[in-house]
C-alpha cells in the first residue's frame, strides 16, 4: 500500500478561506497497490511500546482468582487513532485504555457515601464466541473532589529539538494555554523546560496571572538534546518547595518522551518517579508527536508515579483531557486501587481477562498496601471486561467462597472484590460485590454494545489469538446503534475510525 501522509500545516486555510491552525494529519492512499497484508506498513521504527502478552484463558478450578491494577490512561485509543490516519499498523493498543477512553452511565455514589465510588456488573453473550458470555465490570468514582484547596502545578515541558514539529511544540503551546484557563487565584503555577539542560520559567505564579503564563509558552523554543530526568528532578523540587498541604499538587509533563541525555530507559525513569511517588505530588503525562515516540517511557512514568497518560494528537484532544476532564485529571479520589475478581466454577470453567496485560497483579498482592497501583480522579469510571466459558458442572473443596460451595448452589457468576487507599492514606479499605444470575441479560444496555464493540475492534485491529470470530464491520454496526447522546461525537468519531480501519485493510 502507497501511503503519503501529509502533514497539516500551520496557516492552513480553512473552508471559508480564512487562516485556522490545523495539527491533524491528512493521509491519501493509493488503492491499486495495497499488500495483502497491511501490517507491513508499520510505524516508524523509532517508536517504542511495550507491547506485553495477552492473557489466555484461565481454568477456574486452578485459578479462580484474577487480580489487576486500576488503569484511566487514554493514550493508547488517540494514538490507535492518529497511526490508523497514517494509515500505519498499529502498535501499543491496550484494549482496557480503548474502553476506558469513553464515558459510561454507570450510577454515582450517593452524598456522603462510605466509599468514593460504585462498583456495576453486567453479563451478557459475547457477540464475537456466541457460546461465551462477556462480563462488563464498571467502577465509576464520585465527582466531588477530595480537596477544595487550590492547585500546585509544575508544567514541565520539553523543548528539545526532537519537538520542533508542528504537531509537537506548537501544539503543547495551545494545549496549555487551555489549562491555563481553568486555573485561578487560588492556584500556584510553576514552569520547567528541559532540553540539554532544564531552565525555570516560572516559580509560583498565581493560576490568575494568565497573560504571563501564556506569555511564557507562546515564546517557547525548540533545540537540543534531551535531558528529561534532570527536568522531572527540578520539577519535583519546586512542587515540593510549594506543596500544598491537602491541595492537589502535581507535575504536568508535557513531552514525545524520547529522553536520550542521563537516565533514560523507562527502568532508570521509574526508580526516579519511585522516590518521589509517596511524597503526594502526583504527575500527568500528555505524549506528543510522531516518528520518535516513546510511548513505553511515557506509560512507566505515568504508572510508577501515581499518575495518569494521555496522548494528545489534536487540540480537540487537548479539551477533553485539561478542559472537560479537568478534575478527573487533576484530582485524585481513591489512592491505589486494585480489583480483584473470584469466578464461580458453578457457573463459570474458564475466562479470560481482555486487556490490562501490563497491569495484571499477583493475587497475594491485592492484600498488599505497599504495592502500587493506579489512581482514579474525581469523575473516572475504570471499566473492565472478562470472557467467560460456561461451567460444566466440577465440583471442588477451597477455602474461597465458591471452591468449597457444591457445583449448582450458587448461581452468581463472580464476586468482583475492589481495594483502595483515600488519598494520602497508609492503609487499604475492601468492598465486595457479588454478581448474580440475574446480573445476566440477553438484551444487554447500550453502555455494554458500545463498549464490547470497542473490545471487539481492539481484538480485531491487534489480531489477537483469541478474537474467534471478532469482526469489525459488526463492531462497528453495533457502536452505530449505541450511539446515545454523544455530546460530543466522541462515539460517532469511533465509527468513522472503523470506517477508515475497513477502508486502508480493503
Amino acid at each position: 500500500m502507497a501511503v503519503v501522509a501529509l502533514l497539516g500545516a500551520l496557516g492552513a486555510c480553512s473552508a471559508d478561506g480564512s487562516s485556522e491552525t490545523s495539527y491533524d494529519q491528512g493521509i491519501a492512499y493509493d488503492d491499486s497497490v495495497v499488500p495483502e497484508d497491511w501490517r507491513q506498513v508499520p510505524v516508524d521504527e523509532q517508536e517504542e511500546y511495550d507491547d506485553s502478552p495477552e492473557q489466555p484463558f484461565q481454568d477456574v478450578t486452578t485459578s479462580p482468582l484474577s487480580t489487576f491494577a486500576s488503569d484511566v490512561d487514554t493514550a493508547s485509543y488517540s494514538n490507535l487513532r492518529r497511526q490508523l490516519r497514517q494509515g500505519v499498523a498499529p502498535e501499543g493498543v491496550r484494549i482496557e485504555e480503548l474502553v476506558n477512553y469513553f464515558d459510561y452511565d454507570y450510577p454515582t455514589p450517593e452524598p456522603g457515601a462510605v466509599d468514593p465510588f460504585t462498583v456495576t456488573t453486567q453479563i451478557a453473550d459475547a457477540p464475537w464466541a456466541p457460546d461465551h458470555q462477556l462480563a462488563m465490570i464498571g467502577v465509576q468514582a464520585t465527582a466531588a473532589k477530595a480537596t477544595s484547596r487550590g492547585n500546585n502545578i509544575v508544567f514541565l515541558l520539553d523543548v528539545s529539538g526532537s519537538m520542533d514539529e508542528p504537531n509537537k511544540l506548537p501544539l503543547l503551546a495551545d494545549s496549555f494555554e487551555l489549562l491555563v484557563e481553568q486555573l485561578d487565584e487560588d492556584d500556584t503555577v510553576s514552569i520547567v523546560t528541559y532540553a540539554g539542560s532544564e531552565q525555570v520559567l516560572a516559580d509560583s505564579l498565581r493560576g490568575d496571572q494568565r497573560g504571563e503564563l501564556v506569555r511564557i509558552l507562546r515564546e517557547l523554543q525548540a533545540g537540543g538534546s534531551t535531558g528529561g530526568a534532570a527536568g522531572l528532578q527540578t520539577a519535583y523540587e519546586l512542587a515540593t518547595k510549594n506543596f500544598v498541604e491537602g491541595g492537589n499538587n502535581r507535575v504536568v509533563l508535557a513531552t514525545d518522551g524520547d529522553f536520550n541525555v542521563g537516565p533514560s530507559t523507562p527502568e532508570q525513569l521509574t526508580d526516579l518517579i519511585e522516590e518521589h511517588a509517596r511524597s503526594g505530588v502526583y504527575i500527568s503525562v500528555l505524549g506528543f508527536g510522531m516518528g520518535n515516540l516513546k510511548d513505553n517511557t511515557m506509560e512507566a512514568i505515568a504508572d510508577h508515579g501515581n499518575g495518569n497518560y494521555a496522548y494528545i494528537d489534536t487540540l480537540d484532544e487537548a479539551r477533553k483531557v485539561l478542559v472537560d476532564e479537568f478534575d478527573s485529571t487533576m484530582f485524585v479520589v481513591a489512592q491505589d486501587l486494585k480489583v480483584q475478581v473470584e469466578l464461580n466454577p458453578a457457573t463459570v470453567a474458564e475466562y479470560r481477562l481482555l486487556g490490562y496485560d501490563n497491569r495484571r497483579l499477583e493475587d497475594e498482592e491485592f492484600d498488599d498496601d505497599t504495592k502500587d497501583a493506579g489512581d482514579v480522579g474525581a469523575g473516572h469510571a475504570v471499566t473492565a471486561f472478562y470472557e467467560l466459558v460456561p461451567a460444566r458442572g466440577e465440583q471442588l473443596d477451597d477455602d474461597l467462597d465458591y471452591q468449597d460451595t457444591e457445583a449448582g448452589s450458587s448461581s452468581d457468576f463472580l464476586t468482583v472484590h475492589v481495594r483502595y487507599k483515600s488519598p494520602g492514606a497508609g492503609t487499604s479499605t475492601e468492598v465486595v460485590f457479588p454478581a448474580g444470575a440475574s446480573t445476566y441479560d440477553a438484551t444487554p444496555t447500550a453502555d455494554f454494545r458500545f463498549a464490547s464493540a470497542v473490545v471487539e475492534f481492539g481484538l480485531a485491529v491487534t489480531d489477537s489469538r483469541y478474537a474467534d470470530d471478532a469482526d469489525p464491520t459488526r463492531a462497528r454496526e453495533r457502536a452505530q446503534a449505541a450511539l446515545g447522546d454523544d455530546p460530543y461525537g466522541l462515539r460517532s468519531e469511533f465509527v468513522t475510525l472503523i470506517d477508515t480501519y475497513r477502508e486502508i485493510t480493503g
